[in-house]
């Protein structure tokens, strides 16, 4: 798990990647009833605006609430195994992102229609189908396999926060 604010940029960064462009594929195969290429350039051609906004929402939004959920009612910092703090911090973060990105996705489809009148309705079926997708993927997939990249490319203390320096 990250330890400073750069590291948390960063592997925010890396988890964001790595779950958007999933659900992203995920999502259009579940719309359009198959997995194929058209489907892969498709999840491709939409990633960097829903990157973006999944970025944004998690390390603006989401993470502060998330991280102060669990500390708060699930896991004590310092005193719970790093695997309890982990788990316990990724559904903290499942749930709200998932709530945000498929209405995010809900709004895109209307969007891409030119039909605002179903978007309500594609939301609310759409939680649902993305949380059982996208909670067993961040623990057993994503989750996993972010945290060896990060510490592998990033070995703990390798990332130090710069000092405030006085002003002058």
């Amino acid at each position: 798990m990250p330890k400073n604010k750069r590291e948390s940029l960063i592997y925010t960064v890396l988890m964001c990647f790595t779950m958007v462009l999933w659900m992203s594929i995920y999502n259009i195969v579940l719309h359009k009833g198959e997995l194929s290429f058209a489907v892969l350039q498709d999840a491709w051609m939409g990633f960097p605006i829903a990157y973006v906004f999944a970025v944004a929402c998690d390390w603006f939004l989401v993470s502060g609430l998330a991280k102060g959920f669990a500390f708060r009612y699930l896991v004590r910092p310092g005193v719970s195994s790093p695997l309890k703090t982990a788990l316990a911090v990724s559904i903290c973060m499942v749930v709200p992102m998932v709530v945000i990105m498929s209405f995010y996705g809900a709004a895109e489809a209307c969007v891409r229609a030119g039909q605002w009148s179903g978007m309500l309705f594609n939301w609310l079926v759409n939680i649902p189908k993305n949380f059982v997708m996208a909670l067993p993927f961040q623990l057993l997939i994503a989750g996993p396999l972010v945290r060896c990249l990060f510490r592998k490319a990033f070995p703990e203390g390798c990332i130090l926060m710069v000092e405030e320096r006085p002003e002058r």
